[in-house]
Order: C-alpha cells, then sequence, then structure tokens
C-alpha cells in the first residue's frame, strides 16, 4: 500500500481519538463543571475513566487484533469516539457525561493495537519506522487542535463536542475506506528487540516505574487548565493557547529514540522523570505567571510522549521473549496509575487546593526517577529495527 494512503487517515485517527475525545477533558473541564455543577472530586472521579476504560479495551483490541488483523478494532475505535463525544455534547447530567467519557476513552485503547499491525501488513518493512513515527504524531496535533477550537468556540463546550463528533464521523468513514480487508487471521506479532536479558529479570521495577509515572501525571492532563485560570487573570485564548503549547511541544517528544540511542536507556529515562515532575512543580509555584505557565506546559507535552517512548524501548529490553508484554504491560500500567491518579486529584484538590496538590504530583514523578532500569555494558542504544513494528500506543 502506498505510504500516504495509510498514514495520513492513520494520523487523523490517532488524533481524533486521543486528542479530540480524550484529553480535550481537561480543557473543557472548568465550563463542564461550572454547567452540570460538579465537584472537584467529582470531575476527578469521571476523568478517571479515561484512563480505566483504556485498560480494559487495550486488552481486548491487541487479542482481536491478533486474531483478525486490525480493520474491525480501527473502525471499533471511531465508532466509540464518535458516540463518546456525541453523548457528551447532549448529556443532560454527570451520568451521561460518564458513559461517554467510557466510550471516548475506551476509543483509544482499541486503536493503539491495530495500527501497529496494519503498518506490519501493509507498509513496506524499510518505511515502517518513519510511518509509526508520523501515526504517532497524532496524538500532538490533535491536542493543538483542541486549543485552536476552545479559542473560536469557547465557553459552548457542547458545540465543541458535537463539532469533535462530526469531524470523527468523517475521519471514520475514511478509514473505513482505506483500511483493507482481509480473508485470513494473520497471527500478527511484533519484532522482538535485540537485547540479551533473558525472561522477565527486571520486570518488577518497569511494572513500578508505569504505573508511578501515570499517578504522577494524572493532574496535569485533567486540573492543569482549571488550576491556571483560577490562579490568574487568563483570557480565554491564552487558557487555550496553554493546551496547544502542550500539543506543539509533544511533537518534541518523538525524539526519545535517538536520544536513548546516544545516551542510554537509565539517562534518558531519569531526564524525562525529572522533566515531567518539574513541569508539575513549576506550575505550582507560578500559575498566574504566562511565561511560567506556558514553560510548564511545553515542558509537560514534550517529556510526556518522550518518556512513554522511553518505556517502551524499557519494555521490549525487559521482556526480550515477547515483545508485545514488553509494549503492552508499561502502558496498561501507564494508564492504571492514571486511573489512581485522576480519581485522587480531584479529592486532594479539594482537601488542600490546587498549589500543594501539584507539588505531591510532581514528588511522585521525582520518587519515580529513583527506578531507572539498569546499566547494562553490552547495548546501551535502540535494537535494530525498534520502532517498525511498534504502534502508537505511547500515549
Amino acid at each position: 500500500m502506498k505510504f500516504s494512503k495509510l498514514v495520513l487517515p492513520g494520523i487523523t485517527m490517532i488524533a481524533v481519538t486521543y486528542g479530540l475525545a480524550r484529553f480535550s477533558f481537561g480543557l473543557l473541564l472548568p465550563d463542564l463543571n461550572q454547567s452540570l455543577e460538579m465537584s472537584n472530586f467529582v470531575s476527578g472521579m469521571v476523568s478517571s475513566l479515561f484512563y480505566l476504560s483504556y485498560c480494559f479495551t487495550i486488552i481486548l483490541s491487541t487479542v482481536i487484533t491478533t486474531r483478525e488483523g486490525p480493520r474491525r478494532m480501527i473502525i471499533a475505535a471511531g465508532l466509540s469516539a464518535f458516540a463518546g463525544l456525541m453523548l457528551m455534547a447532549v448529556t443532560p447530567n454527570v451520568w451521561m457525561l460518564a458513559l461517554g467519557v467510557l466510550l471516548a476513552g475506551g476509543s483509544t485503547g482499541l486503536v493503539s493495537p491495530p495500527y501497529g499491525a496494519a503498518i506490519s501488513l501493509w507498509i513496506q518493512r524499510d518505511e515502517q519506522g518513519k510511518a509509526n513515527t508520523w501515526i504517532n504524531s497524532g496524538t500532538s496535533f490533535g491536542i493543538a487542535l483542541t486549543g485552536a477550537g476552545a479559542i473560536l468556540l469557547s465557553p459552548n463546550w457542547r458545540l465543541t463536542y458535537f463539532i469533535y463528533a462530526m469531524l470523527t464521523l468523517f475521519i471514520l468513514i475514511w478509514n473505513y475506506r482505506i483500511i483493507p480487508k482481509i480473508s485470513a487471521n494473520p497471527k500478527i506479532m511484533l519484532e522482538k528487540g535485540s537485547y540479551s536479558i533473558q525472561g522477565v529479570k527486571g520486570s518488577i521495577p518497569l511494572i513500578l516505574a508505569s504505573l508511578i509515572l501515570g499517578i504522577s501525571t494524572a493532574a496535569f492532563w485533567s486540573f492543569s487548565r482549571t488550576f491556571i485560570q483560577v490562579a490568574g487573570d487568563y483570557s480565554e485564548w491564552q487558557l487555550a493557547v496553554f493546551w496547544i503549547v502542550i500539543g506543539i511541544f509533544g511533537v518534541l517528544g518523538g525524539f526519545s529514540g535517538s536520544l536513548v540511542e546516544k545516551g542510554g536507556l537509565p539517562f534518558s529515562y531519569k531526564l524525562g522523570s525529572i522533566a515531567i515532575a518539574s513541569a508539575s512543580m513549576i506550575l505550582s509555584v507560578a500559575p498566574e505567571h504566562l511565561f511560567m505557565a506556558y514553560l510548564s506546559a511545553g515542558l509537560f507535552g514534550s517529556s510526556y510522549i518522550f518518556l512513554t517512548g522511553v518505556l517502551l524501548v524499557w519494555g521490549i529490553r525487559v521482556f526480550i521473549d515477547n515483545a508485545s508484554l514488553g509494549i503492552g504491560v508499561p502502558f496498561l500500567l501507564l494508564a492504571v496509575g492514571q486511573v489512581i491518579g485522576s480519581a485522587l486529584a480531584g479529592w486532594l484538590i479539594g482537601t488542600w487546593g490546587y498549589a500543594p496538590s501539584f507539588v505531591f504530583y510532581g514528588s511522585v514523578g521525582m520518587a519515580a526517577a529513583l527506578l531507572a532500569p539498569k546499566k547494562r555494558k553490552e547495548a546501551t542504544g535502540l535494537p535494530v529495527n525498534l520502532e517498525q513494528n511498534v504502534t502508537e500506543s505511547t500515549k
């Protein structure tokens, strides 16, 4: 298949599922809270449903994609995102909002495994790494798009979600027409890494690091925009640009593979953990200053995408005999941590306030830096062709 014929609809599907259906919630949350009269605790619990549904659907999608190929799960992801966004647009209460959140969040888990399979099947081997890199960028483009939408549509969150739903429907139809059907049931396997580690030695630090990093990032995704709104005198467009900065700088996180290759996995992990923790710390110190708020947003956006790439490399090193586990385990645990972190964040903010809560989450991120993988003497870089069959899972 021609490179652009698969990659372009892939980028847009990732943009609408991750950017519009999942991560736009934090940007629109202040208006949602006001309209639906939600407390911080309730909004934190609702936000955690994005990650909870992701945990279940990524497992389901992996199994079905392996058995039947990628088409069914890609279409299911688009349908789930469309239905979730429509429910969120018309919701009369918190309960229907929660159902919409479950469907919207579930779309990201459904869409993560099949694009890697699609690239394995239909993109030439020497172009697969580039294809994954471009599809990965869909999340950052989607986040930036939500910021632009907020500038044009704020505070009309219902209209915003409706427009997002219509855009998702268009992207769904595009993917429906592009993704081929396959007659057989291919066993789509991800390539193993080339590290010489055996078994699951070192899996516990990987699991703990993924879980703790998930906890530490949850508050920023859900409450950072609300934090700066209540702390400073910002216009609506300045608040929206805050989100755009997260998305634009997220593109820089795509260079994680190069840094791991040059600096080694332990150094890259520690750097990313400290950077993402610093983003919450910086925001807690001076949320009312525009430069500091944007600095925090840029640091968070770039380090989040960067860290997910690092976790992918680490996972493949640990689960050398099963690369699918190497990819699935850290991102599943990252989502589990975000479930815990989102639910806890609403309660902490309601009890402590925003600044102490963000200091706490920054401290959790700093603690995660202590769980860095051990330095290996025989290999410090990326395995050969590591990115070639890795899907967009780094979200």
